[in-house]
């Protein structure tokens, strides 16, 4: 059987089958100091987990200090570096690299460099994709940290920001 890429975007089940997500599909949203690009809803892996592609402009935190209570995220590099703060650690991902950012840890990430950065990040399990799209396309209360169990640290930021020497936001 032959697949063809889907370029709308559509929640589906896992037993529609297999589908291939092209390097132009997806729905893709600008967050201002982060992209995403949906590319597996909870629907179709059946709420194991959900994948997004998050472009990383150079020198940009990503979001302040958080915590998610219900998911693990696993950020892979596919161009570029990452930067992460885990708990108390310092750690910097390259290009082929897998980061881990277990639920319960406070953490944050950002592009180190003055070069583009792309990841892609796996959460599991899957749904919170949700807030991302929510932060875009959602109706009043969708968009509550407490509704994902994300608990921030809005106030991280400015040291963030001057210690890393990052921008953070729409520039």
């Amino acid at each position: 059987m032959e697949t063809t890429v889907h370029e709308e975007r559509t929640r589906v089940d896992a037993s529609r089958g297999p589908r291939i997500v092209g390097p132009g599909a997806g729905k893709a949203v600008d967050l201002g100091s982060v992209g995403v690009r949906f590319m597996a809803w909870t629907e179709e892996t059946g709420g194991g987990f959900s994948l997004v592609e998050h472009p990383i402009p150079p020198k940009t935190l990503v979001a302040p200090l958080h915590l998610h209570e219900r998911e693990d995220e696993y950020s892979f590099v596919i161009e570029g570096r990452m930067g992460a703060k885990l708990d108390d650690d310092i750690v910097y991902a390259e290009a082929g690299d897998l980061a881990f950012k277990p639920r319960n840890q406070w953490h944050t990430f950002w592009n180190p460099d003055d070069t583009p950065c792309r990841i892609l990040e796996i959460i599991s399990p899957a749904g919170f994709e949700r807030f991302f799209e929510a932060l875009v396309d959602g109706p009043p209360g969708t968009t509550s940290p407490a509704h994902y169990g994300l608990e921030i640290d809005a106030g991280s930021v400015p040291m963030l920001v001057e210690r890393f020497g990052l921008t953070f936001g729409t520039p």
